[in-house]
C-alpha cells in the first residue's frame, strides 16, 4: 500500500479531482506534454488538443487524483476500467518538479486503485519519452501489443505498456 506520508514532497495533498479542478489539470496537461511532443517528434497528441470540455468529460467519467502543494496544482493521474484492463493515464507531474519520486509514487497509488476485476494495469506512453519508459518498466511495465479493441485510438508512436495485476 503506498503511504501517504511517503510522497515524496512535503506539504503534498493527495484527493480526488472534482470538475472545478479541469482548467488547472488543463494547463498542466499543456506543460507536461509539450515536451513529450517534442521528443516524440509529433504535436499530434491528444492531451495538446483537448478544450476544457473535453477535460471536464474525463474528470467526471473517470476516476481522477491530484496532487497539490499550497494550493498549487502539481501532479494528476487519470484510470478507468476498460473491460478486464485498469487504464492509467494522463499521468503528469509539473515540469520544476520531475524527477523527484512524484509521478512514480502516483502511479503506484493508481495502480493500488484498480478494482478486484482488472486482470492487467495498462497504460500508453510515447516511444521516443525515454524517461517515462524508463519510470514503467522499473515499475514492473513490459512492452506488449495492446488488444486489438484499441487499435486506432492511439497516435503514431504510442508504446502500449502492461503489467499483470
Amino acid at each position: 500500500m503506498t503511504d501517504l506520508a511517503a510522497l515524496p514532497l512535503s506539504d503534498a495533498q493527495l484527493s480526488e479531482a472534482q470538475s472545478s479542478d479541469a482548467a488547472e489539470l488543463l494547463v498542466l496537461q499543456r506543460c507536461c506534454w509539450v515536451p513529450q511532443a517534442i521528443v516524440n517528434d509529433t504535436f499530434d497528441v491528444p492531451a495538446l488538443h483537448e478544450d476544457l470540455d473535453t477535460v471536464r468529460g474525463w474528470v467526471e467519467a473517470t476516476r481522477v487524483w491530484t496532487v497539490r502543494i499550497g494550493g498549487r496544482l502539481v501532479a494528476a493521474v487519470r484510470a478507468h476500467l476498460e473491460e478486464d484492463r485498469w487504464e492509467i493515464g494522463r499521468l503528469m507531474v509539473a515540469p520544476d518538479l520531475a524527477g523527484q519520486g512524484v509521478g512514480r509514487w502516483l502511479l503506484s497509488y493508481a495502480e493500488q486503485q484498480a478494482p478486484p476485476q482488472a486482470t492487467s494495469l495498462v497504460l500508453y506512453t510515447g516511444s521516443g519519452s525515454e524517461r517515462n519508459l524508463t519510470m514503467y518498466r522499473r515499475a514492473g511495465y513490459q512492452v506488449a501489443e495492446p488488444p486489438a479493441n484499441t487499435l486506432g485510438k492511439h497516435i503514431r508512436g504510442a508504446v502500449y505498456l502492461t503489467k499483470s495485476v
